[in-house]
């Protein structure tokens, strides 16, 4: 939760054993030490202007309409903005119950390979409140623009690499021009970039210095 802002944990009946011992995740100990504590799901949810529940549908069959995740964080985000909603998540071993539905406006599903498998609580959650929480427009965001390598970098780049490959025997006499030609062609293809030019550079003097070429 803390790691994707939300901050009201409530929690109905726990067990109060594991409840009051339990560690939290590392910068989160806030946010269980707000934690609210409710006798019933009624009163947990009493304040919120939605109330979606989540399963794992299986062999169940629920009278309430089942949403995927992707689209029902579209229509929870929607609704957050205005009026609290909640998220209610069952039990880890059993889920929530048929009473527990009765609360629910509707139900939310993580789309599992088989309908018939279900998640570990503390992975459902996450996936939840990451959907909830993620910019839909961030993945459609241009990649950081990567300044490319000048002409003449290239260039000194393919004459580094060329005399590389003439110490070492590589170039042939005989096909030494056309094989320049490739070596530049393919330093070209490459696409290196301003920033990462000099590495290169370094790379092939210190290549060369060990062969003896410089």
């Amino acid at each position: 939760m803390a790691n994707f802002g939300f901050e009201r944990l409530r929690v109905v009946n726990p067990y109060d054993v594991a409840f009051r011992e339990a560690r939290s995740a590392v910068g989160a100990a806030p946010l269980l030490a707000r934690a609210e504590e409710f006798g019933c799901v009624a009163d947990a949810v009493g304040d919120a202007s939605l109330v979606v529940g989540t399963t794992s549908v299986g062999n169940r069959h629920p009278r309430l309409p089942v949403r995927r995740l992707e689209f029902g964080a579209r229509l929870i985000g929607r609704r957050l903005a205005a009026r609290p909603v909640a998220l209610l998540f069952g039990s880890e071993k059993f889920g929530l119950s048929n009473e527990d539905m009765a609360h629910c406006h509707w139900l939310m599903r993580i789309p599992t390979v088989d309908r018939d498998l279900s998640m570990n609580l503390g992975q459902a959650v996450a996936l939840c409140l990451y959907e909830l929480a993620r910019d839909p427009e961030a993945a459609a965001g241009a990649p950081e623009r990567v300044s490319p390598a000048a002409a003449g970098e290239n260039e000194q780049i393919t004459r580094l690499f060329v005399e590389a490959l003439s110490v070492s025997g590589y170039i042939q006499p005989l096909t030494a021009a056309s094989t320049e030609d490739k070596v530049r062609r393919l330093v070209r293809r490459l696409k290196i970039s301003k920033k990462d030019a000099p590495v290169v550079l370094g790379m092939l003097r210190q290549i060369l210095w060990k062969l003896g070429g410089q």
